[in-house]
């Protein structure tokens, strides 16, 4: 099992787009390493990496890239999850990155796999994603207070979006650690990681709130793709112990079912955080596809 060493990222820097907005990014692992795209988790920044003690060995270099109005990334106010993908075309262009692949954490989930369909990436890795929380078949999975919010973005986007900017860092870190099983907690808890993990939460909102509340809207409406169409591979990654109610209720059951080239593992003694705990198997199977 792979420890939760954290390390500072090796290299930071933003790169501009066509539109005159810029990405920030980071960077671990030897820049000779094949690339690898975090989509970080809700309301985090290119601050927080994983695995760094694993990088050199499984010869990985890792990319965390802040989202629009999250950390360095400029704001684009009425994005979708495609205009993500298109922004990591753009990316992966100025910076070649050539063989790009992605690992999408919680929140994250989305845009990784917005990434997939629109064949940005060459295969995926969901490590306890968020599902497409307002799909149908997940309605009657969903803690009731999830639903509420689903119907609130659907009913009323601009006043859910108006609800998710309240948040703040230190409301997301009291409402992770509090939704947390006792073996996540241990993790986020532990002092280098939650030195990490709060540095990632200032940085994502020192534009303000609104990145987030983009985020999290994108997060509670219907995706604008649909994964039964999506053709590289998806690796899915759930703990067994993991109680967060916003990702996936089924730990990627359903989801699985409608990803033509899914590969679903769960692991038994893991909770939500084993991007950290379980790093290496999960890049030695991005890659092994």
């Amino acid at each position: 099992m792979t420890t939760t060493d954290m390390q500072t990222p090796e290299r930071q820097g933003t790169t501009a787009l066509p539109d005159g907005r810029v990405l920030g990014w980071s960077e671990w692992g030897p820049l000779t390493g094949r690339p690898v795209l975090l989509c970080p988790g809700a309301a985090t920044s290119r601050w927080l990496g994983f695995g760094s003690a694993v990088l050199a060995e499984t010869g990985v270099r890792l990319i965390s890239v802040d989202r629009p109005g999250l950390g360095a990334s400029t704001p684009m106010p009425r994005r979708s999850l495609l205009d993500w993908a298109t922004d990591i075309r753009h990316l992966r262009l100025a910076r070649a990155l050539n063989g790009l692949r992605a690992v999408g954490f919680s929140q994250g989930a989305p845009f990784a796999l917005a990434c997939a369909a629109s064949q940005e990436v060459e295969a995926v890795a969901l490590v306890s994603g968020g599902d497409e929380l307002a799909h149908p078949a997940m309605r009657a999975l969903l803690h009731p207070d999830v639903v509420k919010l689903v119907d609130l973005t659907a009913t009323a986007p601009a006043q859910a979006e108006a609800f998710f900017a309240r948040m703040s860092a230190q409301m997301m870190w009291d409402m992770v650690i509090g939704m947390s099983h006792e073996a996540d907690r241990a993790v986020y808890t532990e002092p280098r990681f939650a030195e990490a993990y709060r540095r990632a939460l200032d940085e994502a909102f020192s534009q303000g709130t609104a990145g987030y509340a983009r985020d999290t809207v994108l997060a509670m409406s219907p995706w604008p793709f649909k994964p039964e169409s999506i053709s590289v591979p998806v690796d899915l990654w759930y703990g067994a112990l993991d109680t967060s109610p916003v990702h996936s209720p089924d730990h990627g059951q359903t989801l699985a079912a409608r990803l033509p080239t899914a590969r679903r593992r769960v692991e038994p003694d893991a909770g939500g955080a084993l991007l950290w705990t379980h790093a290496e198997p999960i890049l030695t199977s991005l890659f092994a596809r």
